[in-house]
């Protein structure tokens, strides 16, 4: 790890290509990079990792430099993102939970009364130093390249601490929705403020741009978004929006919310693989800059059908900023699956910037 060490001089930083597309300015490329870059695909990452738990891992400042930069010298993207879990700032507050192999966040006491809700501790920023002293590395590294906070959204936080972990039908947390809204609020309002604390703590350290995960809203209806996670999510984007980098907005199975996810306050929203991008960027409407959307599981397919695949999302992407979105920003439509052969993404990356 000796690569990220503090430098005494950092290397000048022009405009990102990424940080260009989202304000709609025209990029010198198209912008690439992929959720979940820093993983299970690199086999540099699987040896770095050996013999240190996920969450140990996040809290160390020169392993979470190392882990962030190793897509970027590997593939040549045009944005690091922060190596973290969406469960970070919850253990930092003190939150008893740990992430289990196989299985993801599991909470030792989950939420589910007013008085646990009360009783949620709140994040201070010394809590998260070691995320802040991982940015200020990871800014002396990277150069142009553009780099990517991270944080869960008020509504898949609040999933977790409710469910105890992973979960197919929310059961628990539609109930406490329902049945509860006042606590729900309360609820989900804390976790706004804790991710408001913890993309702070990212924003003043440096990070060019952020990305806010709202993995499981789309186990929502148009309805139950608006009213129960949208306010939340939209507090979130008005309170950072002072530090005028792009904001991006990210829901797995959200096709059908992209016109409210689009009025919560981000630059650019993520647009998963089951809708055509110029699709999407009608739902949304004009003045937001897209990010996406090449399914993970295309990657495994022959390469000229990963060609395929890429060439028409450009030009969804392309027809989508002709007719008023701000930019394109290449992406897949989730997290790079484990088994990917990291090869073919670097080639990807190459057609993207070609085209």
């Amino acid at each position: 790890m000796a690569a990220c060490q503090v430098m005494t001089q950092q290397h000048a930083r022009a405009l990102s290509p990424l940080v260009a597309a989202a304000r709609g300015q025209q990029p010198d490329r198209r912008p690439v990079w992929f959720m979940r870059q820093a993983g299970r695909s690199l086999p540099e990452y699987r040896e770095i990792r050996v013999g240190r738990g996920m969450l140990e891992s996040c809290f160390d400042p020169e392993l979470v430099c190392e882990i962030t930069m190793q897509p970027v010298r590997r593939h040549g993207v045009d944005a690091a993102i922060l190596f973290s879990d969406i469960v970070v700032p919850l253990k930092a507050a003190g939150v008893d939970l740990d992430i289990v192999s196989g299985v993801g966040p599991v909470i030792a006491h989950p939420i589910r009364t007013h008085a646990d809700v009360r009783a949620l501790p709140l994040l201070t920023p010394d809590a998260v130093g070691a995320v802040s002293a991982a940015v200020k590395l990871l800014k002396a590294e990277l150069g142009e390249t553009a780099l990517i906070g991270f944080a869960g959204a008020p509504f898949t936080l609040a999933s977790y601490l409710i469910e105890g972990g992973p979960s197919r039908n929310y059961e628990n947390t539609k109930a406490l929705m329902y049945g509860q809204p006042a606590i729900w609020h309360e609820l989900v309002g804390k976790l706004a403020d804790i991710t408001i604390a913890f993309l702070k703590v990212q924003l003043d350290a440096g990070v060019d741009a952020f990305q806010l995960f709202d993995s499981w809203a789309g186990a929502l209806s148009v309805a139950d978004y608006n009213a129960f996670a949208r306010p939340h999510s939209a507090r979130v984007f008005a309170e950072l929006a002072s530090y005028g980098v792009p904001r991006i907005h990210f829901g797995v199975g959200t096709g059908e919310l992209l016109h409210d996810m689009g009025t919560a306050g981000a630059d650019v929203v993520g647009v998963d693989w089951r809708i055509p991008l110029d699709d999407a960027a009608r739902r949304i409407g004009p003045g937001r800059a897209l990010q996406g959307n090449l399914d993970p599981a295309v990657l495994f397919a022959p390469w000229p059908v990963v060609e395929q695949e890429v060439r028409r999302i450009a030009a969804e992407a392309d027809r989508a900023v002709a007719a008023g979105a701000l930019g394109h920003i290449f992406n897949l439509g989730h997290g790079v699956l484990p088994a990917t052969d990291p090869t073919v993404l670097t080639r990807v990356v190459e057609l993207v910037h070609s085209l």
